[in-house]
């Protein structure tokens, strides 16, 4: 009899597995939506941050900073780098009570300190990091073409440009730059990149631009960004970007956004290509490189504040469809998988030893003083 209930127990499990995942199949972003999208009416995120102070950033010299100048065993960020790096945090707030995050609130910074480590330290061999902290748009506003939405994302744009010119003011004339962002930082980027740098002085400045995890469309939007796609590892004044999907992959979430509006040239998206840089070799052929050619890709520990690097564990290549391609589901990264395969949060760190050798030898191809790192041996 024991047995007996034993295996229907067994058995209402695994209808509960199956019922879960036909359910998800069927609506599973529109749960994700209905879990994520702020219910509430917009509001203008109060309390204006004045990046003329430290206090307004996550990051810069004369400010300490822990995790902006943390690097894994072998690696150490550089004394007197030649380069600023100006760094923009993926989104950091999952609330669904409001549409903007809050300067100073305990979680949200706890996750963009978590994201400086991972992220921003690949470039603190070659550049001081300066990263402001602003009121980002919530994760739901990504989910849902609500008017509350852009409204939120315009916000948080406007405390970026406010940085971005702060940034600006702040470096000796003629200083190299480098951009680096990922999702709705490297969002944030493209139009920065459209409305300060395409036909003026500073983009002759500009090292590279690292625009991870957000779609861009090779005739849609890099027209209006006045940079190139890198196509070559060394080459400078150009942009990167990717997004890592592993077997099998479901990026319908990716292609929706990248559809749902007009690039930044007023031209559709959809139907357009989707711009694909290989971390692995720097440059914008299809060709695939095996796991043996990464340096090092950097597995956080359980709370994000360090980590540990791994080489030669994962290849990548740029598919058809634009997406990077990083082949099975890599077993070291467990936790913030999204659905779909989609490594998205590990966009950088998959990779974090060669984005940091592709910023240096761009930094070195600029001309710009750098101080190598020390490199993990293989």
């Amino acid at each position: 009899m024991l047995a007996r209930r034993f295996l229907w127990v067994i058995a209402i499990l695994v209808f509960l597995v199956i019922a879960a995942a036909v359910t998800y199949a069927i609506a599973g972003n529109r749960l994700i939506a209905m879990a994520l999208v702020p219910n509430v009416a917009f509001e203008a995120p109060a309390g204006t941050p004045d990046y003329g102070k430290p206090a307004a950033w996550l990051a810069r010299p004369g400010l300490a900073s822990e995790a902006a100048r943390w690097t894994p065993a072998g690696y150490q960020a550089a004394p007197r780098p030649g380069v600023a790096v100006f760094y923009l945090v993926p989104t950091s707030i999952f609330d669904r009570n409001r549409w903007n995050s809050a300067i100073g609130d305990v979680e949200t910074n706890r996750r963009m300190q978590a994201f400086l480590r991972i992220q921003a330290t690949a470039f603190n061999g070659v550049g001081e990091i300066w990263a402001p902290d602003y009121r980002q748009a919530s994760f739901g506003a990504f989910l849902t073409d609500k008017p509350e939405a852009a409204r939120a994302l315009d916000a948080a744009y406007g405390d970026v440009l406010a940085a971005f010119d702060a940034f600006v003011a702040a470096q000796p004339a003629g200083r190299p730059i480098l951009l680096a962002g990922h999702s709705q930082g490297a969002l944030h980027l493209l139009r920065l990149l459209k409305e300060r740098v395409a036909g003026q002085p500073l983009a002759k400045r500009i090292v590279a631009v690292y625009a991870i995890g957000w779609p861009i469309s090779v005739s849609a939007d890099l027209p209006a960004m006045g940079l190139p796609a890198c196509a070559t590892a060394g080459q400078t004044g150009c942009v990167l970007s990717w997004q890592s999907f592993a077997r099998p992959a479901n990026y319908e979430l990716v292609q929706e956004a990248f559809d749902r509006d007009a690039g930044l040239t007023g031209a559709a998206r959809r139907g357009t290509k989707i711009l694909c840089v290989n971390p692995l070799s720097g440059g914008s052929g299809g060709a695939a490189v095996p796991a043996r050619g990464n340096l090092g890709s950097l597995v956080p520990n359980d709370d994000f504040t360090g980590g540990e690097l791994i080489a030669k564990g994962i290849g990548a290549q740029c598919l058809a469809s634009g997406i990077l391609d990083i082949g099975e589901p890599p077993g070291a990264y467990k936790a913030w998988v999204l659905p779909g395969n989609n490594f998205h949060v590990y966009d950088y760190a998959l990779f974090w030893a060669n984005v940091r050798a592709d910023a240096e030898g761009r930094v070195a191809g600029f001309g710009a003083p750098a101080a190598p790192a020390k490199s993990v041996s293989p």
